[in-house]
Protein backbone atom coordinates (compact mmCIF):
# COMPACT_ATOMS: atom_id res chain seq x y z
CA UNK A 1 0.00 0.00 0.00
CA UNK A 2 1.86 3.42 -1.08
CA UNK A 3 0.88 6.12 1.08
CA UNK A 4 -1.60 8.84 0.05
CA UNK A 5 -1.21 12.89 1.25
CA UNK A 6 -4.43 14.74 1.07
CA UNK A 7 -6.22 18.02 2.30
CA UNK A 8 -9.15 17.20 5.03
CA UNK A 9 -11.99 18.50 6.94
CA UNK A 10 -13.04 16.00 9.61
CA UNK A 11 -16.78 15.42 9.62
CA UNK A 12 -16.80 12.67 12.27
CA UNK A 13 -14.64 10.89 15.16
CA UNK A 14 -15.88 7.85 16.80
CA UNK A 15 -13.62 6.61 19.72
CA UNK A 16 -12.56 2.77 18.70
CA UNK A 17 -10.05 1.60 21.48
CA UNK A 18 -8.77 3.34 24.81
CA UNK A 19 -6.14 5.12 22.44
CA UNK A 20 -7.64 5.18 18.84
CA UNK A 21 -10.70 6.74 17.31
CA UNK A 22 -12.47 5.92 14.32
CA UNK A 23 -12.59 9.02 11.70
CA UNK A 24 -14.78 10.16 8.84
CA UNK A 25 -12.84 13.03 6.42
CA UNK A 26 -14.08 14.71 3.24
CA UNK A 27 -10.89 15.25 1.13
CA UNK A 28 -10.41 17.32 -1.79
CA UNK A 29 -8.18 14.26 -3.42
CA UNK A 30 -9.98 11.43 -2.63
CA UNK A 31 -14.08 12.64 -1.53
CA UNK A 32 -15.28 10.77 1.86
CA UNK A 33 -12.95 8.39 4.05
CA UNK A 34 -13.34 6.55 6.65
CA UNK A 35 -10.34 5.79 8.86
CA UNK A 36 -8.61 4.58 11.78
CA UNK A 37 -6.17 6.47 13.77
CA UNK A 38 -3.86 4.59 15.97
CA UNK A 39 -3.16 6.60 19.23
CA UNK A 40 -4.72 9.18 18.38
CA UNK A 41 -5.79 9.69 22.16
CA UNK A 42 -2.46 9.36 23.54
CA UNK A 43 -1.01 12.89 24.89
CA UNK A 44 1.72 12.56 22.48
CA UNK A 45 -0.19 11.21 19.20
CA UNK A 46 0.80 12.42 15.82
CA UNK A 47 -1.97 14.17 15.44
CA UNK A 48 -1.93 16.53 17.88
CA UNK A 49 -5.24 18.35 17.48
CA UNK A 50 -5.64 17.94 13.98
CA UNK A 51 -8.72 15.60 14.17
CA UNK A 52 -11.01 17.90 16.05
CA UNK A 53 -14.48 18.37 14.88
CA UNK A 54 -14.37 20.41 11.52
CA UNK A 55 -10.80 20.91 11.15
CA UNK A 56 -9.21 21.66 8.08
CA UNK A 57 -5.70 19.37 7.86
CA UNK A 58 -3.20 17.86 5.78
CA UNK A 59 -3.22 14.26 6.26
CA UNK A 60 -1.37 11.05 4.88
CA UNK A 61 -3.27 7.60 4.77
CA UNK A 62 -2.62 4.19 3.66
CA UNK A 63 -5.50 3.77 1.64
CA UNK A 64 -6.93 0.27 1.08
CA UNK A 65 -8.24 -1.14 -1.56
CA UNK A 66 -10.55 -3.69 0.03
CA UNK A 67 -13.52 -2.11 2.52
CA UNK A 68 -11.29 -2.52 4.96
CA UNK A 69 -10.74 1.37 7.04
CA UNK A 70 -8.23 3.46 5.73
CA UNK A 71 -5.16 3.71 8.21
CA UNK A 72 -4.13 7.47 8.91
CA UNK A 73 -0.32 8.15 10.20
CA UNK A 74 -0.16 11.81 9.90
CA UNK A 75 -2.01 14.99 10.04
CA UNK A 76 -1.12 18.05 10.84
CA UNK A 77 -3.62 21.09 11.77
CA UNK A 78 -3.90 23.50 8.79
CA UNK A 79 -6.86 25.61 10.26
CA UNK A 80 -9.50 25.41 13.65
CA UNK A 81 -13.57 25.82 13.18
CA UNK A 82 -13.68 28.70 15.43
CA UNK A 83 -16.69 30.52 14.72
CA UNK A 84 -17.09 34.54 14.98
CA UNK A 85 -19.65 35.93 17.69
CA UNK A 86 -20.54 34.95 21.07
CA UNK A 87 -23.97 32.79 19.88
CA UNK A 88 -24.00 29.35 18.87
CA UNK A 89 -25.22 30.02 15.12
CA UNK A 90 -21.90 29.69 13.60
CA UNK A 91 -21.21 26.49 15.40
CA UNK A 92 -24.39 24.91 14.98
CA UNK A 93 -23.60 25.72 11.31
CA UNK A 94 -20.72 24.25 10.74
CA UNK A 95 -22.21 21.11 12.52
CA UNK A 96 -24.58 21.22 10.10
CA UNK A 97 -22.45 21.66 7.06
CA UNK A 98 -20.45 18.39 8.54
CA UNK A 99 -23.56 16.45 8.58
CA UNK A 100 -24.90 17.28 5.01
CA UNK A 101 -21.26 16.44 3.32
CA UNK A 102 -21.48 13.12 5.27
CA UNK A 103 -24.77 12.53 3.84
CA UNK A 104 -24.75 13.63 0.63
CA UNK A 105 -21.45 11.61 -0.72
CA UNK A 106 -20.62 8.63 -1.31
CA UNK A 107 -16.85 7.69 -0.15
CA UNK A 108 -14.03 7.42 -2.46
CA UNK A 109 -15.86 10.24 -4.72
CA UNK A 110 -13.84 13.01 -5.36
CA UNK A 111 -15.50 16.10 -5.64
CA UNK A 112 -13.20 19.08 -5.03
CA UNK A 113 -15.37 21.85 -6.46
CA UNK A 114 -17.40 20.82 -3.11
CA UNK A 115 -14.48 20.45 -0.85
CA UNK A 116 -13.97 24.41 -2.07
CA UNK A 117 -16.90 25.45 -1.30
CA UNK A 118 -17.23 23.50 1.79
CA UNK A 119 -13.99 25.28 3.05
CA UNK A 120 -14.75 28.38 1.96
CA UNK A 121 -18.11 28.11 3.51
CA UNK A 122 -16.56 26.85 7.54
CA UNK A 123 -14.03 29.95 6.82
CA UNK A 124 -16.81 32.38 6.20
CA UNK A 125 -18.55 31.66 9.19
CA UNK A 126 -15.37 31.73 11.40
CA UNK A 127 -15.19 35.58 10.25
CA UNK A 128 -18.79 35.93 11.08
CA UNK A 129 -20.56 36.57 7.91
CA UNK A 130 -24.43 36.12 7.69
CA UNK A 131 -24.77 32.49 8.70
CA UNK A 132 -28.31 31.92 6.79
CA UNK A 133 -26.91 33.15 3.16
CA UNK A 134 -23.99 31.13 3.84
CA UNK A 135 -25.59 28.16 4.49
CA UNK A 136 -27.98 28.76 2.12
CA UNK A 137 -25.50 29.28 -0.83
CA UNK A 138 -23.83 26.24 0.34
CA UNK A 139 -26.57 24.13 0.49
CA UNK A 140 -27.87 25.05 -3.25
CA UNK A 141 -24.37 25.04 -4.42
CA UNK A 142 -23.46 21.16 -3.02
CA UNK A 143 -27.23 20.11 -4.73
CA UNK A 144 -25.54 21.93 -7.67
CA UNK A 145 -22.38 19.87 -7.66
CA UNK A 146 -23.57 16.67 -7.09
CA UNK A 147 -26.86 16.92 -9.53
CA UNK A 148 -29.58 17.37 -7.61
CA UNK A 149 -30.70 20.97 -7.63
CA UNK A 150 -34.04 21.45 -8.35
CA UNK A 151 -35.28 23.63 -11.80
CA UNK A 152 -35.96 27.24 -10.26
CA UNK A 153 -37.01 28.48 -14.03
CA UNK A 154 -37.99 25.44 -16.12
CA UNK A 155 -41.26 23.24 -15.58
CA UNK A 156 -39.52 19.95 -13.99
CA UNK A 157 -42.00 17.99 -15.89
CA UNK A 158 -42.59 19.66 -19.72
CA UNK A 159 -39.35 21.72 -19.40
CA UNK A 160 -41.20 24.78 -20.39
CA UNK A 161 -39.43 28.03 -19.15
CA UNK A 162 -41.61 29.69 -16.66
CA UNK A 163 -42.24 33.27 -16.03
CA UNK A 164 -41.41 33.13 -12.40
CA UNK A 165 -43.89 36.27 -10.71
CA UNK A 166 -46.49 36.23 -7.86
CA UNK A 167 -46.21 32.59 -6.49
CA UNK A 168 -45.41 29.01 -8.09
CA UNK A 169 -46.16 25.72 -7.57
CA UNK A 170 -42.62 24.04 -6.34
CA UNK A 171 -42.86 19.74 -6.00
CA UNK A 172 -41.04 18.44 -3.76
CA UNK A 173 -40.75 15.32 -4.59
CA UNK A 174 -40.80 16.31 -8.78
CA UNK A 175 -37.79 18.31 -7.80
CA UNK A 176 -38.30 21.89 -8.65
CA UNK A 177 -41.33 24.19 -10.55
CA UNK A 178 -44.14 22.69 -12.20
CA UNK A 179 -46.38 24.64 -15.04
CA UNK A 180 -50.01 24.59 -14.08
CA UNK A 181 -50.85 21.59 -16.13
CA UNK A 182 -47.89 19.58 -15.28
CA UNK A 183 -49.20 20.20 -11.72
CA UNK A 184 -52.32 18.54 -11.83
CA UNK A 185 -52.37 15.21 -10.07
CA UNK A 186 -48.57 15.67 -8.32
CA UNK A 187 -48.19 15.38 -4.41
CA UNK A 188 -46.10 17.16 -1.77
CA UNK A 189 -46.67 20.94 -3.90
CA UNK A 190 -45.81 23.89 -1.94
CA UNK A 191 -46.20 27.29 -3.16
CA UNK A 192 -43.17 29.35 -3.79
CA UNK A 193 -42.84 33.21 -4.40
CA UNK A 194 -40.97 34.23 -7.32
CA UNK A 195 -38.78 36.38 -4.69
CA UNK A 196 -37.83 33.30 -2.77
CA UNK A 197 -37.07 31.36 -6.19
CA UNK A 198 -34.87 34.69 -7.73
CA UNK A 199 -33.20 34.15 -4.26
CA UNK A 200 -32.29 30.68 -4.50
CA UNK A 201 -31.16 30.88 -8.41
CA UNK A 202 -28.81 33.47 -7.13
CA UNK A 203 -26.95 31.78 -4.43
CA UNK A 204 -27.06 28.89 -6.52
CA UNK A 205 -24.63 30.70 -9.22
CA UNK A 206 -20.88 29.66 -9.17
CA UNK A 207 -20.33 32.76 -9.93
CA UNK A 208 -18.85 34.59 -6.63
CA UNK A 209 -19.42 38.47 -7.86
CA UNK A 210 -23.63 37.03 -7.70
CA UNK A 211 -24.27 36.08 -4.27
CA UNK A 212 -22.13 38.27 -2.57
CA UNK A 213 -23.73 41.41 -4.11
CA UNK A 214 -27.58 39.97 -3.72
CA UNK A 215 -29.70 41.77 -0.55
CA UNK A 216 -32.07 39.25 0.70
CA UNK A 217 -34.98 40.80 3.17
CA UNK A 218 -36.05 38.70 6.32
CA UNK A 219 -39.15 37.20 4.95
CA UNK A 220 -37.52 35.50 1.74
CA UNK A 221 -35.01 34.24 3.98
CA UNK A 222 -36.75 32.61 6.13
CA UNK A 223 -39.31 31.27 3.06
CA UNK A 224 -36.07 30.14 1.04
CA UNK A 225 -34.95 28.57 4.82
CA UNK A 226 -38.40 26.65 4.68
CA UNK A 227 -38.45 25.45 0.97
CA UNK A 228 -34.75 24.06 1.46
CA UNK A 229 -35.55 22.17 4.58
CA UNK A 230 -38.58 20.01 3.34
CA UNK A 231 -36.47 19.55 0.03
CA UNK A 232 -33.32 17.98 1.46
CA UNK A 233 -35.48 15.64 4.00
CA UNK A 234 -37.18 14.62 0.89
CA UNK A 235 -33.99 14.03 -1.32
CA UNK A 236 -32.19 12.59 1.83
CA UNK A 237 -35.06 10.30 3.17
CA UNK A 238 -35.12 11.86 6.70
CA UNK A 239 -34.91 15.62 8.12
CA UNK A 240 -30.88 16.79 9.07
CA UNK A 241 -30.12 15.88 12.55
CA UNK A 242 -28.82 19.75 12.96
CA UNK A 243 -31.45 20.98 10.90
CA UNK A 244 -33.61 22.28 14.02
CA UNK A 245 -31.07 24.36 15.00
CA UNK A 246 -30.52 26.85 11.92
CA UNK A 247 -33.41 29.12 12.79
Amino acid sequence: MAAEKAYAIVLRCVEFSESSLIVTLFTREFGKIGALAKGAKRPKSPFESALDLLTLSRIVFLHKSSEALDLLTEAKLLRRFRPAGHDLSGLYAGYYVAELLNELTDENDPAPELFDLADETLRRLSLGEPVQRLLIRFELGSLRLLGHLPSLDRCVGCDKAMEVSGRVAFGLLAGGVLCPRCRQGQRQIVSVSAGALRTMKTLADPDPGRWQRVEIDARTLGETRGILNHYLAHHLGHKPRMQRYLG
